[in-house]
């Protein structure tokens, strides 16, 4: 099945995949391994937090910011 395929189903066939998928895929975690560059955003990101140099948001206080830029 291709991607323009599952575009072409009903949303409940379209949520059906999604689940089968996110199962696999969850059954699967210890199979992938993290890109080093995505690692080392990461440790910058942690390095620029514990500095003070970048602050963290809860969810809460952004979602109420989002589209209002």
């Amino acid at each position: 099945m291709s991607v323009s395929d599952i575009s072409e189903l009903p949303l409940l066939e379209k949520f059906q995949i999604m689940e089968a998928i996110w199962a696999d895929l969850s059954a699967r975690i210890d199979q992938f391994e993290i890109p080093p560059e995505h690692l080392e955003l990461l440790e910058e990101r942690r390095a620029k937090i514990a500095s003070g140099e970048m602050k963290l948001f809860k969810w809460d206080e952004v979602k109420h910011t989002i589209g209002r830029r």
